[in-house]
């Protein structure tokens, strides 16, 4: 028969060696996979460890009440969140062997500078990766809208920072309105950056025509807000084709997501009053537009009236010459007129010769003895007979005897 020795005689065996391996309480670095804390104050978590997305350790923890509770608040007060689910923590530990009850761990302390080093580990690991991929400043080269009037919000329904946006934003002191729609997501905790990601994605999917994106959260602990250091959903902010602005109102930090978003506010509220002055740059800018071309019109218009006076003048101008012209050619035509009436020529002493038919002889040679003719004066009408025609030796324009020439 083989050599053998008993179940009990080898769990002994380990808890010894065990024991003589670690004597002391030694520091280990660890995922918490679950964390309970029972009615009695006990905590009992889960240790994890993978490597490449595959689990290849895990162990069972427990930190007893009074230490816990020192522990939990001495985290608490320099990472700003208690411990949970999903940390990655530096834990001082005390390694314990039972026969019965397996391998365990008694933790006695935690390290939340550890914790803060790999939460800006990972953060700075995630900027990296965003912007040698070329996707950090994407966001920072979009305009945003002079009036964003149409704004597209992510966060919870229930959230504070939901409520101070909306509220402050509706009743502004400056009237203005805008047209807010809410995309609810889960804004804290390991599903929540799939969840902004969908509500994101539901956002570009509506066919809407928003000129905003704004991703909202009132405040919390600093733990709490990992997710925005989440490499899916910066990347998914970054690759955004509408201006992404972001208040996840915490102080102390800034995550990946204010880095690669187009704007990053500190509140909710300080995220109202950027939209709301945004709008009243515009305003202004339209006011003193306004303004300018009041100014040029009216300089315009006085130009223009001046041109339209001057023109007026010289039309005026122009037509009282041209009345002077046309009134002296019409005396002109007149006289020449009045030169050539035979009225006028019967005036100057001079008489006019009509035949019966009453046409106007211009030649003697026009008649034969034995015509009638009549011959008019100013005063009257001589009926006379023609006895002959004769021919006049000679005309001196000098010499008149008794009106005959």
């Amino acid at each position: 028969m083989a050599e053998y020795i008993d179940l009990y005689t080898l769990q002994t065996t380990v808890r010894n060696d065990i024991g003589s391996l670690y004597p002391d309480s030694v520091w280990v670095k660890a995922e918490i996979a679950s964390l309970s804390v029972k009615s009695n104050g006990h905590c009992y978590m889960e240790f994890s460890q993978t490597q490449g997305g595959v689990l290849v350790a895990k162990a069972r923890a427990v930190a007893w009440r009074n230490r816990y509770l020192l522990m939990d608040s001495a985290f608490a007060s320099v990472t700003g969140s208690r411990l949970a689910a999903g940390m990655e923590i530096l834990a001082l530990v005390r390694i314990s062997y039972h026969e019965i009850y397996g391998f365990s761990l008694t933790v006695e302390d935690v390290n939340p500078e550890f914790t803060l080093g790999q939460r800006e580990k990972l953060r700075k690991e995630t900027l990296a990766r965003l912007t040698g991929e070329g996707l950090a400043e994407l966001q920072k080269n979009l305009t945003l809208s002079h009036i964003p009037y149409r704004l597209a919000v992510i966060s919870a329904e229930t959230a504070a920072g939901w409520g101070d946006f909306s509220r402050h934003i509706r009743e502004n002191a400056r009237g203005y309105a805008y047209d807010l729609r809410l995309f609810p997501a889960q804004m804290q905790g390991q599903d929540a950056p799939v969840s902004m990601m969908a509500a994101l994605a539901s956002v570009l999917a509506s066919g809407e025509r928003y000129d905003a994106v704004l991703i909202l959260r009132g405040g919390g602990s600093g733990l709490d807000l990992d997710c925005f250091d989440d490499y899916g959903l910066c990347a998914a902010v970054a690759r955004c084709p509408l201006p992404v602005l972001s208040a996840v109102g915490h102080d102390r930090d800034v995550h990946v997501l204010d880095m690669v978003a187009y704007a990053a506010l500190k509140t909710p509220t300080a995220l109202a009053d950027f939209i709301l002055d945004t709008t009243a740059s515009a305003e202004a800018g339209i006011d003193a537009l306004e303004n300018r071309l009041n100014i040029a019109f009216a300089a315009r218009f006085s130009a223009l009236q001046a041109k339209m006076d001057l023109l007026f003048s010289r039309i005026c101008q122009l037509a009282s010459s041209a009345v002077d012209r046309a009134e002296t050619s019409l005396r002109l035509l007149e006289m020449r007129l009045d030169s050539g009436d035979p009225r006028q020529v019967i005036r100057r002493g001079y008489t006019l010769v009509l035949d019966k038919d009453s046409v106007r002889l211009s030649s003697a040679s026009s008649s034969v003895a034995g015509d009638t003719v009549r011959v008019v004066f100013p005063d009257g009408i001589l009926n006379c007979r023609v006895e002959s025609v004769g021919t006049m030796p000679y005309f001196d324009e000098n010499k008149e005897e008794d009106g005959k020439v």
